[in-house]
């Protein structure tokens, strides 16, 4: 009985372990994808109207810190799945 529970707990760690490292990947991946959407659509704007320049650049930096700062997060908890 004991050797069939102890079986179980080794099969859930491996897959705990394996779930934190996809989730990891999948934030990088959608972070990834969430700044070069936003450079892509920042770069097309300035493109049209120049003179927004600074503007665009701002929010375009203050944007991709926000991706960042989630997709770090979820990096963080993905590890800490992981490691139970």
């Amino acid at each position: 009985m004991f050797a069939i529970i102890a079986m179980l707990l080794q099969a859930v760690a491996s897959y705990s372990a394996l779930g934190g490292g996809l989730a990891a990947g999948l934030a990088v991946l959608g972070a990834g994808l969430g700044i070069g959407q936003v450079g892509s659509r920042a770069m097309d704007a300035m493109a049209r109207q120049p003179e927004k320049l600074a503007q665009i650049q701002t929010a375009m930096i203050i944007a991709s810190a926000l991706i960042e700062g989630a997709a770090l997060f979820a990096i963080v908890v993905a590890f800490l799945i992981g490691s139970n």
